[in-house]
């Protein structure tokens, strides 16, 4: 069977306006859309630009736009579209390096907002006991599977309507280490993401949690934040 692909192409130092090629590509048995760029890379046009690591769903370098959707095109098998016409494009809201590979320091600055590193508090004698049971434990556990590939960026209508929203991430992350009881800055990261461009921006929109590839609700972390922001300012919270 024979794929046709459109591929976004724009160079920003050469390229007044952007454009789609077209290829067609010869599938083959549980070809993934990685395969379909490789394929063009290697035999068709050696300027196509993209990035890659692992190939297996860990490093997240490979997020793109396919068919309307952000994705890992290294995990997205093409007999998964349920089409033979394929267009690729950059991820959303975030700056166009070269055709497929888009600039990632905007996601990053923003992750670093938050200070996504955990700060121990200097006042413990014994490490925190966290039962594997406990319902806070569950809640936090597969959010930290997170791999920062910036599909839920793309995808979040927020960020691309305030480049400000720190986006579904970032403040995943924070939620995780703000209910990590060994932290000593959850205060400090509750200011942060009550900001005007921190949590409040989330309209519940589940966007982020649609094309997350590791299956993570960004929203459910975010509804958690917003609930502590308010016990904070009531004077509630017990962090």
């Amino acid at each position: 069977m024979t794929l046709n692909v459109k591929v976004f192409r724009f160079n920003p130092e050469t390229d007044k306006m952007p454009r789609f090629d077209t290829f067609k590509i010869e599938e083959f048995p549980n070809m993934a859309v990685l395969d379909v760029v490789m394929n063009i890379q290697n035999y068709h046009d050696p300027t196509l630009a993209y990035r890659c690591s692992c190939r297996i769903g860990m490093c997240g370098s490979c997020a793109m736009y396919i068919n309307g959707r952000p994705r890992l095109a290294c995990r997205t098998q093409v007999s998964s579209l349920g089409t033979k016409d394929i267009t690729i494009m950059p991820l959303p809201n975030l700056p166009i390096i070269r055709d497929l590979a888009v600039d990632m320091e905007p996601f990053f600055e923003k992750y670093k907002k938050i200070k996504p590193y955990l700060i121990p508090k200097q006042d413990l004698k014994e490490p925190v006991i966290c039962k594997p049971d406990s319902g806070e434990r569950e809640l936090i556990d597969y959010m930290l599977e997170c791999i920062t590939c910036g599909a839920c960026y793309g995808a979040c209508t927020m960020v691309a309507t305030d480049p400000h929203y720190l986006g579904p991430a970032a403040l995943t992350r924070a939620y995780c280490l703000i209910a990590d009881k060994r932290d000593a800055a959850t205060r400090e990261r509750l200011v942060i993401v009550e900001q005007s461009e921190g949590v409040w921006r989330c309209h519940t929109q589940f966007n982020c949690a649609e094309v997350c590839p590791k299956k993570i609700v960004p929203t459910q972390a975010i509804q958690q934040l917003k609930k502590r922001c308010v016990f904070k300012r009531l004077g509630l919270f017990r962090g």
